[in-house]
């Protein structure tokens, strides 16, 4: 009876940090997607080719992707609050100044130099994300609380597309980095005000705490700043199971990365449709991706609370999600524009579904370098995105369609789904010495089959 009042007295502090990173998260999001809506009006005016467009789209990747273990080691260092903070502010910043690039005469170096700076910025996000939700949530809820931060980007392309081609074609290009910057130097502000580390929050009570312990969560992990060997590095980078994570995250960030740069072109020159068009319908694949990360989320924890193993409860949503998610290769024997956006959507619900990656991070990782980690695990996801706007730029423009980008696209997401089933493994946290020496402690239940035996 005292546990139960204990757990009825408990505060929620933990579900308003999951909307403030949800909303931090939403225009991270929406800052990388700016240039994805403008590149039309930037080619008409400044005359870039495709290829020239792919570089702009790649130049945030090629820092952000640079920066990620240095924006790991800065994060176990110092913690997420302020990380996470003074990089919102800064990006936000940068987004703002790129509506500024026609006042130069080398538009576009100034261009590629601001989406790099912002890339900087923007680096530590995600692994802040994942450190967050291990800090507050035990794991039970900890695959809901990653769906969220994660289904933000598809909220970000649902909602915001629409606003910023609305915004393009009753203004002017220029209007859409104005707005979006100017909302995130606000929100960076208020971060830095209310958002601590579980020990230091004003709104969270001690049943909270335990309740977050009990459950796996780790409240302290901020307490103690991390001091980083390279031999742990080293153990980590070349454990198989994480190899396995780090292959399966590229392509699965391909896919998300199509969607962020050359889906509205593909919808305007491909499928032939005008701007408002593109707004409306870019918007589709986005709510179904959101609702598909969601899906994922919730089918993961379910199947943790009734008794499945961690390995199964979190690989089967990804591996089902990346082979579901090669379906997008259909879009090229189709004429209907309805069918097509049928199958976009259907192959950005799947991938949404199998967006688990950060989950299983926070799951494995060691707790010393959790931040590394995640950085590490992001930079293999995300040299996707300098590979991907690249790769798509150099197809297009040497076929004179997107047809071969679809498929490049679904072979990856194949791919992907392959290494979650036959290199990861099963899922154990890793635990490290000072002298880099690892061993597997089992982070759920340590199952010896591809993806598990049912229950554990």
């Amino acid at each position: 009876m005292p546990q139960v009042q204990n757990a009825l007295r408990k505060t929620n502090a933990r579900y308003v940090i999951l909307v403030l990173i949800f909303i931090a998260t939403t225009f991270n999001y929406v800052d990388r997607a700016t240039l994805s809506v403008a590149a039309s009006a930037m080619k008409a005016e400044f005359g870039f080719d495709a290829v020239t467009m792919g570089l702009a789209f790649s130049a945030f990747g090629w820092a952000y992707t640079a920066m990620q273990i240095p924006g790991g080691w800065v994060l176990d260092k110092y913690g997420a609050r302020l990380v996470y903070g003074i990089g919102l502010i800064l990006w936000s910043a940068f987004t703002v100044m790129q509506g500024f690039v026609h006042l130069v005469s080398f538009t576009f170096f100034a261009l590629f130099a601001l989406r790099f700076l912002m890339g900087i910025a923007e680096s530590p996000a995600f692994p802040a994300n994942s450190r967050l939700t291990v800090m507050w949530f035990p794991n039970q809820e900890r695959a809901f609380a990653t769906s969220i931060f994660q289904s933000a980007q598809y909220f970000a392309l649902a909602v915001f597309t629409p606003v910023m081609t609305w915004t393009l074609h009753s203004f002017s290009w220029h209007a859409i980095f104005y707005w979006a910057g100017g909302i995130g130097l606000i929100l960076g502000v208020f971060w830095l005000v209310y958002v601590h580390e579980p020990r230091h929050h004003k709104g969270v009570n001690q049943a909270e705490l335990d309740y977050i312990e009990a459950g796996g969560g780790m409240p302290d992990m901020g307490e103690k700043r991390a001091t980083i060997r390279w031999a742990q590095v080293r153990a980590l980078i070349s454990n198989r199971m994480m190899i396995g994570i780090y292959i399966g995250q590229f392509c699965l960030t391909t896919i998300t990365w199509f969607f962020l740069t050359w889906f509205p072109t593909y919808l305007l020159e491909a499928r032939g449709m005008s701007i408002l068009q593109v707004g409306v319908v870019a918007a589709i694949p986005a709510i179904c991706g959101f609702l598909g990360s969601l899906t994922g989320g919730l089918w993961s924890d379910w199947m943790l609370r009734r008794g499945y193993s961690l390995t199964l409860a979190r690989k089967l949503p990804i591996i089902s999600g990346l082979m579901f998610s090669s379906t997008i290769v259909l879009a090229n024997y189709v004429q209907s524009d309805v069918v097509v956006i049928v199958v976009m959507s259907l192959a950005f619900f799947a991938k949404g579904i199998g967006n688990l990656g950060w989950c299983i991070v926070g799951d494995v990782s060691p707790k010393q370098i959790m931040g590394i980690s995640g950085g590490i695990f992001n930079l293999c996801g995300n040299l996707a995105s300098i590979a991907t706007p690249l790769a798509i730029g150099i197809i297009v423009k040497e076929m004179g369609s997107f047809d071969l980008a679809l498929v490049y696209i679904g072979v990856l997401a194949l791919l992907g789904a392959f290494s979650y089933l036959v290199i990861v493994g099963p899922l154990k946290r890793l635990e490290l010495s000072e002298d880099g020496a690892s061993r597997e402690a089992p982070a759920g239940a340590a199952l010896p089959a591809a993806i598990g035996h049912a229950r554990s």
